[in-house]
């Protein structure tokens, strides 16, 4: 990937895309299949596909049985390990220190991050489940926040098109409040979680049990999945980096796509300052970058300019660029960039022993288990008095060890041969509404090292959201008693907005420019030539993992920025 930095010629482009993540690399890709000469700007580390440093490490390598030391986490990531989970020697490499990247709260926030070219693409769940109108009305019918400018039939066809790209694998329910897809053969249940699903549906038969709908490839079509892909394994070490490209990820599909077009350019360590706006013609004109490395700055210019730095960076990028026009921000008349910050909340479910299936066991290591879509508030028999949207499940079943009953010596050895009974373990993922004072902004007093203001977050869980946890845990441990289970526990321990690491909503779609920061059709109200397609264009989070929206509303959004063009309108 050539980069020329000599004269303005040599740094001007047809487009420039801030953000190489999910939503970033989909934008970089269709726009250099469509000719545009395009510069990517990243402000981590340079990556390629293939350098996931852990991705062919046994256990017994990885130091401290994987775990980071107290000292290190301390010093480092004491604000990512909030999430216990999440920290581990196999993929801190790709998780940012805390002591390098501060930000302040007001109300707790966990803001996830990976700074690297391929952004958290690398390292992302992989649910995809599409949106229905379910989802796209809800605002208006319940008088919440804004209206969605578009509808289902909106986006369906570009769910079709990114999802062939993409390679989902999953199973066709007929569901409507998450419409199928084009899939690949699913990942099949286990026979505990298919007896889940059978026992759950005869006494709740509005409860779906099915596999989870993932960007793995259960099946591998090089005509279709282009890039560096190939089928997947069945290793479960996704999060460490795929060598095989058996997952979705920028690294692995959409960056080696836009590089073989010839069009591509990117710029690893450029943190993103500004977007320079012409008053004259009303447009952006260029994007003004640090380099972390030497500190220089240096100015991009381009027709076109595509802000995927993720919900809180595109937005702190767009506050940041301040001008006699927009003295709060980039395209923000509104007042609402910022605002309407949304997570998905967790730390809520159930598990318990499933007696039986002794005398069976499973093959590989499936890259997810099982998915329970909503099952409240989705038409008139199943609304709930006590609050508004829902939620949905993700969990497994597998054997449980035996080692932590056993004692040490001969017989812990035998006993580690020996598999357990079977466990099913759920979670329950809650939607957050786009509660207005939900809200992150700058610190223009308060400056990281880069010279870039604070970023403060003030979010919170609010009296709507406490309810429907209180539902999500009753449900599931209504589900497991449906299905036999025995020692059955449950846990409410709310999270905090960022956790669930869908944030979204800071520069939201809508009908108004009074009232929304972007169009239907991603495009700034203000600022005609800037389009935002990661998590921050969303009006509400539904329950949904939201990736595959986000790049179903990137194709979109690139196609008629490309029809824009010819038109002569951009």
């Amino acid at each position: 990937m050539n980069f020329n930095s000599k004269g303005k010629e040599a740094v001007t482009y047809d487009a420039i895309v801030i953000g190489s993540g999910i939503s970033g690399g989909f934008a970089a890709m269709e726009l250099c299949k469509k000719g545009y000469k395009t510069l990517v700007l990243e402000r981590g580390r340079m990556v390629k596909h293939g350098d996931y440093p852990t991705a062919n490490l046994d256990p017994w390598e990885l130091e401290n049985q994987n775990m980071v030391s107290a000292e290190e986490i301390a010093q480092h990531y004491f604000k990512q390990n909030r999430l216990h989970w999440w920290v581990r020697e196999d993929r801190k490499h790709w998780i940012n220190k805390d002591s390098e990247y501060p930000y302040d709260e007001v109300e707790r926030f966990d803001w996830i991050r990976g700074h690297q070219v391929g952004g958290r693409s690398i390292m992302w769940g992989r649910h995809c489940y599409r949106w229905s109108d379910i989802d796209f009305e809800a605002n208006l019918k319940e008088g919440i926040a804004v209206d969605w400018p578009i509808r289902y039939k909106d986006i369906e066809p570009w769910y079709d098109y990114v999802e062939t790209f993409v390679g989902v694998s999953g199973q066709k329910e007929g569901l409507k409040q998450v419409p199928d897809g084009k899939f690949l053969p699913a990942f099949p249940l286990n026979c505990a979680e298919q007896h889940f699903r059978e026992a759950v549906a005869k006494v709740y038969p509005e409860r779906i049990i099915t596999p989870g709908r993932v960007a793995n490839l259960s099946v591998y079509n090089p005509e279709v999945h282009k890039g560096t892909r190939g089928q997947c394994q069945t290793r479960d070490r996704c999060i460490r980096g795929c060598p095989y490209g058996a997952y979705f990820s920028s690294l692995s599909a959409t960056l080696p796509v836009a590089e073989e077009t010839g069009n591509l350019s990117i710029r690893a360590d450029s943190i993103v300052k500004e977007i320079v706006f012409d008053k004259k013609s009303g447009k952006a004109s260029s994007v003004l970058i640090r380099d972390s490395n030497t500190g220089e700055e240096m100015e991009f210019f381009a027709r076109i300019i595509f802000c995927n730095a993720s919900t809180i960076g595109t937005t702190a990028i767009l506050l940041n660029s301040r001008s006699e026009t927009f003295p709060k921000g980039l395209g923000n008349s509104s007042g609402e960039l910022g605002h309407n910050m949304m997570d998905h909340h967790y730390g809520m479910g159930a598990s318990g022993i499933l007696p039986g299936f002794e005398d069976t066991y499973y093959k590989g290591r499936r890259p997810l288990g099982f998915y329970i879509p909503r099952f409240r508030n989705i038409d008139e028999a199943t609304k709930q008095k006590d609050y508004l949207r829902g939620f949905g499940y993700q969990g497994r079943a597998a054997r449980r060890n035996n080692y932590d009953t056993a004692p040490i010596g001969k017989a812990l050895k035998e006993n580690i041969f020996k598999p357990g009974p079977y466990y099913i373990n759920m979670t329950c993922f809650g939607e957050l509404l786009p509660y207005h004072d939900n809200k992150m902004w700058l610190n223009f007093d308060k400056l990281d090292q880069h010279g870039m203001p604070i970023i403060t977050f003030e979010a919170k869980l609010r009296e709507n959201e406490e309810k429907l946890r209180e539902d999500g845990v009753r449900c599931a441990v209504e589900m497991l008693e449906a299905a036999g289970c025995k020692d059955i526990e449950f846990y409410n321990n709310a999270t905090a907005p960022g956790a669930c690491i869908h944030e979204m909503g800071t520069a939201r779609m809508g009908r108004d420019p009074k009232t929304s920061v972007l169009n239907k059709w991603n495009q700034m109200h203000e600022v005609p030539n800037v389009f935002i397609t990661d998590g921050s264009c969303m009006t509400s989070s539904g329950t949904q993992n939201p990736s595959i929206t986000y790049m179903a509303l990137t194709a979109r959004a690139v196609d008629y920025a490309h029809k824009q063009v010819k038109n002569g309108k951009l």
